[in-house]
């Protein structure tokens, strides 16, 4: 999959508010190039609400394990949640005791290096292994932050 494929396929889901950030916007210079998925269908940035996916094209401050300095890399992030998480790892966000892969290897999932214990699964280059997970997982973080979306503008009626 292609950072490209990615984007476009996120992007079509309804509702969704994809943010891809780069010179000359109000967006930090760190995050140029990177993408990030929002459920917004009022088309603008949340600003109390994270993404529920994300593309990173680089390393982040403490967050380097995953080596994204290599050519070509990147690596798509997805709040999958405790559940789905701990399906395709078989195990518990919280549950750090070294089962995971090195970070850095590709086409493989793993949580994320990072928001791991937050329910965050990470793929670096997904590719054929991948592919079919990834979409899968996409699909799941957005059917997530939907249903938060509704649950919040339900509660704020009243």
């Amino acid at each position: 999959m292609t950072i490209e494929e990615i984007i476009g396929l996120v992007s079509a889901l309804d509702g969704v508010l994809t943010l891809t950030p780069g010179p000359g916007g109000e967006w930090p210079e760190l995050s140029w190039g990177d993408a990030f998925f929002y459920y917004s269908p009022d088309g603008v940035v949340p600003t109390n609400v994270q993404p529920f996916a994300t593309i990173v094209t680089k390393n982040y401050p403490g967050d380097e394990t995953s080596r994204l300095d290599r050519p070509d890399t990147f690596r798509v992030n997805i709040h999958a949640g405790k559940e789905e998480f701990a399906r395709r790892l078989g195990r518990s966000p919280r549950d750090t005791g070294g089962t995971d892969v090195d970070p850095a290897v590709t086409d493989t999932l793993i949580a994320h290096p990072v928001y791991g214990t937050a329910g965050w699964l990470a793929v670096v280059n997904p590719a054929s292994k991948t592919e079919p997970a990834t979409r899968e997982l996409l699909e799941t973080a957005y059917r997530l932050a939907r249903a938060r979306h509704e649950r919040r503008a339900d509660s704020a009626r009243g």
